[in-house]
């Protein structure tokens, strides 16, 4: 196979260089993509469909080699475990845009693997593994309706960058990862400094651009390289099974879906199928079990049509509301009495429990950057989905790659937020206690609540809402805060957080292909509406952060020392730090320019290694007086200790406001005497006074 290359220019002088036909050459479809020193192989694999099956087996995964960039892994077995939490959303944002671009009944086994072969620190490898994804599906001979294009965006100075490097995206307001087709937005999802609604749809329009060069590179390198597409055999339900289906429910399904509580709703579907069933298999020939499983895919069709056209022709909602409006919001705070700070809320039947811990420095999350970026994390939400929250039973394991992606969501959402420098580390973990539409959102919001009553000074509370989508042909209808199944049987899932002055996290789902950018627009402005609408309800709840921390939150104070006085602090093999720790039971951290936090659990603790920390690493100021330990005595005075590992010298003249003829007249080594700082030179040198240490302490 001969070896095809194209590039892609970027609008900042950087390029996408694309190869395929070199390595990976038995897989369906496979190619290299490069930017920089950073090279993500990627290769697209199908297999037939197993016989029983009656859904899309897509997989993707994405894995990073330590070896990429030179490192050896951690622990002892020298091998990469368990994908990480970069290498999961990497997954998530790998699949979401290409699985509505393959035709509805392909249920044969699609496998699409992305693998780190380079890395040079500063190009991230995630959205090269979105490119190729797109890249080696249209080389292969699968029926994938693209390409994509796909890209990060980030803002420096007020210009955008494509595919920034971690150096530029550390002086970046926006991280937007976009894929999408030619004038339409199929996938996106980031985090931003409280962008506007406007700024945000400028820059899907700057990556709406690059992505029409990398779709025409994509189809130059099909033509060279790609596969011919082979047959393949939809399974569709027969006509005569949609047929009966839909006579059957006529006017019945229109009745159950209305019904506005999800449980009973649920039940008047469940109930109405089964009846259904029963009288049909009786009437169609046929394998009884594949019939059985026709009839419950074409029941399924029949309730998403009529749910569709209840919005689109008659503007109806299964709970009666308008398109626009938001569902009852509960709020409370203080829930729970031994935690650092708890929060509810409520959005319908959508409730969030999110309860926040403080910590120390030292339990902030470090994590191996591979591709390079953050490697410590000091906020940290995770994000729970028990079986209950739906009412149902199921096994019961670890997060998945969806409660993964939701925490993440939640959590760049809410960091923007996070106070600067903040001594803590702070873990937000949000327990989903009921389920029917957008419990991200609810997390978002639950944090806010939460962390505001464990007295975490947030730069502005944040609030997020999901904004749904049904469109056929010529009619739009946009829903705010949709239900599950709104979600399920719609076309879009568009959740976006933010402040009262900006936009913090946005996360875009679609099941059709694409959508305009104007209609996100629109779409992004009903947003703002109802969050702002969150934000005013949930200051009545509790309107800014709590003067004072739980007591059983660790108290921390933060103390700024010459940085030269560090070694002093720390003493010899730790053992000056390693006694005040032991002595008073807290914990200590020092920086190297200065900064110490001490850590304790109540405040006589906390007072008492202030001051003895403050002792040691004070300097001396002048006209304070001391209480000073004469420690050498020499013919023209006396040096004296006021502050431990720092003498001043007290001159003979200075001793007394007398003539002195003899320094040991009036101290000798060992005794305590009262001196008063009358200068510090340049070099450091500290000149004392007995003389006026006296007469200040009789006025």
């Amino acid at each position: 196979m001969a070896i095809h290359n194209v590039s892609v220019e970027l609008s900042n002088s950087k390029s996408i260089c694309i190869e395929t036909g070199k390595i990976a050459l038995l897989a369906g479809g496979s190619v290299t993509v490069r930017q920089g020193d950073t090279i993500v192989l990627v290769a697209a694999c199908s297999s037939k469909p197993r016989a029983d099956i009656d859904f899309f087996p897509l997989q993707v995964d994405y894995r990073e080699k330590f070896s990429a960039s030179g490192q050896m892994p951690g622990g002892f077995f020298k091998r990469e475990g368990r994908p990480s939490e970069k290498e999961i959303l990497t997954c998530r944002m790998t699949d979401r845009p290409i699985r509505p671009l393959f035709p509805e009944g392909y249920f044969d086994e699609v496998q699409v693997q992305s693998l780190l072969l380079s890395a040079d620190g500063e190009n991230e490898a995630d959205v090269l593994s979105m490119l190729g994804a797109s890249i080696a599906l249209m080389l292969s001979d699968m029926p994938f309706q693209g390409p994509i294009g796909a890209l990060r965006v980030g803002r420096v100075n007020g210009e955008f960058v494509a595919n920034p490097t971690h150096s530029e995206m550390a002086d970046s307001d926006l991280d937007l990862v976009y894929a999408g087709i030619a004038d339409k937005t199929i996938m996106i999802e980031g985090a931003a400094d409280e962008l506007s609604e406007e700024d945000l749809r400028d820059a899907l329009s700057f990556a709406n651009d690059i992505v029409k060069k990398q779709i025409q590179e994509q189809i130059k390198l099909t033509e060279l390289a790609g596969k011919p597409k082979k047959d393949v055999t939809l399974k569709i339900v027969p006509e005569n099974i949609k047929a009966a289906v839909k006579e059957y429910c006529e006017g019945k399904i229109g009745a159950a879906s209305q019904i506005p509580e999800k449980e009973e709703r649920y039940a008047a579907l469940d109930k109405l199928c089964d009846e259904m069933s029963a009288e049909l298999l009786e009437k169609i020939d046929g394998d009884a079990g594949d019939i059985q499983k026709q009839l419950k895919q074409a029941f399924s069709n029949e309730s998403k049509i009529s749910i569709r056209r209840m919005l689109l022709d008659e503007g109806k909602r299964s709970d009666g509301r308008a398109a626009e409006e938001i569902r009852p919001l509960e709020m409370e705070v203080g829930l729970l009495p031994r935690t650092h700070g708890s929060g509810l809320f409520a959005r319908g039947e959508t409730q969030a429990l999110v309860v926040t811990t403080l910590g120390t420095s030292k339990e902030s999350q470090f994590q191996d950057a591979i591709t390079g970026g953050e490697t410590e994390k000091k906020f940290l939400l995770h994000y729970n989905f028990p079986n209950y929250s739906v009412g149902e039973t199921g096994r019961i394991m670890g997060p998945g790659r969806r409660e993964i992606g939701h925490g993440a969501l939640a959590e760049r959402s809410v960091a923007r937020m996070m106070p600067k420098d903040y001594p803590y580390t702070v873990r937000c973990i949000s327990e989903v206690m009921g389920s029917n539409g957008s419990t991200s959102m609810a997390s978002i919001c639950g944090a806010t609540l939460s962390m505001m009553d464990a007295g975490v000074p947030l730069v502005k509370p944040v609030a997020g809402i999901s904004c749904g989508l049904v469109q056929e042909g010529d009619k739009t209808i946009l829903l705010m805060d949709i239900l599950g199944s709104e979600d399920h049987y719609g076309d879009m899932d568009f959740k976006v957080a933010g402040t009262v002055d900006g936009i913090t996290g946005f996360q875009l789902d679609l099941k059709i292909p694409g959508i305009s950018i104007d209609l996100m627009y629109k779409a992004m402005l009903l947003n703002k509406k109802a969050r702002f609408d969150i934000l005013d309800a949930m200051s009545k709840c509790i309107s800014e952060p709590r003067s004072e921390l739980s007591p059983y939150a660790p108290q921390i104070k933060q103390l700024k020392i010459n940085p030269e006085k560090i070694g002093m602090l720390i003493g010899p093999g730790g053992k000056v730090i390693k006694g005040i720790t032991e002595k008073h039971g807290v914990e200590i951290n020092i920086n190297d320019d200065g900064t110490v936090q001490i850590y304790a659990n109540n405040n006589d603790k906390m007072q008492a290694a202030i001051t003895e920390v403050e002792s040691i690493t004070s300097e001396a100021k002048i006209g304070t007086v001391y209480d000073g330990l004469v420690k050498t005595v020499k013919d023209f005075g006396a040096f004296v200790e006021i502050l431990p590992g720092q003498e001043g010298l007290v001159h003979i003249s200075e001793l007394a406001d007398h003539r002195v003829e003899k320094v040991e007249d009036i101290c000798k080594v060992g005794d305590r005497i009262k001196v008063k700082v009358k200068d510090v030179d340049d070099r450091g040198r500290i000149k004392l006074s007995r003389k006026d240490a006296l007469n200040e302490l009789e006025k």
